[in-house]
């Protein structure tokens, strides 16, 4: 697995609007991509970079994969904003 950078991640408007959803509740990349205006693989390929930066979980459930978000990825992100309250 390849480690894609969190911030990077999370810098695309797109990927952030997928975190959003994922905050509400878990989904499917076709009610993702319901909300943008992009097509389904490319909503595919922005989770990718998402589970790729230890974001997002995925679980499969028969045919259907499920996204989620791993609050355990968020760390990186939480410890460098921690250091500006500080």
């Amino acid at each position: 697995m390849t480690s894609f950078d969190p911030f990077a991640a999370i810098a695309d408007p797109n990927r952030r609007h997928l975190l959003e959803e994922l905050r509400r509740a878990p989904r499917t990349v076709n009610e993702l991509a319901e909300g943008l205006p992009i097509s389904r693989p490319a909503v595919s390929q922005h989770l990718k970079a998402l589970l790729d930066s230890n974001l997002v979980n995925v679980t499969a459930e028969g045919t259907r994969r499920i996204y989620s978000l791993n609050s355990k990825g968020f760390n990186k992100l939480n410890l460098w904003l921690d250091q500006f309250w500080k």
